[in-house]
């Protein structure tokens, strides 16, 4: 029987398609984007907006959206939301992001429920990034969570129009009906 041979990051860029993503060794390709998981994506990054300069709150952040990070040799998500610390990343760079973000926030699609609820914060745990978002478009709800002690902790469940001061980015108030947007 012959080995299973895992895909590593060359594989991924030399790939003829360009939405996919490397998973556990595969390149998978993602689904395609619901009209409720584009505008949470589109909405979220206007809502964190303030946060994404060198001056704003915080200390300035890099918030970009369908971003890659190469973490490991087999494994090179595209995030829908990730986000850095100006001070730990001071220039964006050319290419694939290396370095593991400080915020993730992914919008969980039905062909994705596995990938983002099991094996990214298995993979975020990992790398120690401090806090994993996930938003559920079509039950208007995000759940936030935070690294400690090298475990996940629930810190903010928002459901429907809740609002809250939601880490790391509790500068501002977060209100859950702008971010999902109307019926």
């Amino acid at each position: 029987m012959e080995a299973l041979k895992l895909k590593t990051l060359d594989d991924l860029l030399s790939y003829p398609e360009e939405d996919v993503e490397l998973i556990g060794g595969e390149i998978v390709r993602r689904p395609m984007t619901r009209a409720r998981h584009g505008q949470a994506q589109s909405r979220a990054a206007r809502v964190l907006g303030p946060f994404d300069s060198g001056s704003g709150p915080g200390g300035g952040w890099w918030i970009l959206t369908e971003v890659s990070v190469a973490y490991e040799p087999h494994e090179c998500p595209r995030h829908d939301l990730a986000g850095w610390r100006r001070e730990r990343l001071p220039r964006l760079p050319d290419g694939i992001m290396d370095l593991p973000p400080d915020w993730v926030c992914e919008i969980v699609s039905p062909g994705h429920v596995k990938k983002d609820t099991l094996a990214m914060p298995l993979l975020l745990r990992r790398h120690r990034v401090p806090f994993y978002w996930l938003i559920w478009p079509e039950d208007k709800a995000l759940v936030a969570h935070a690294l400690e002690g090298g475990e996940w902790r629930v810190i903010a469940t928002l459901k429907d129009a809740e609002r809250a001061h939601v880490p790391p980015f509790e500068a501002v108030e977060l209100d859950l009906a702008d971010m999902l947007g109307g019926e």
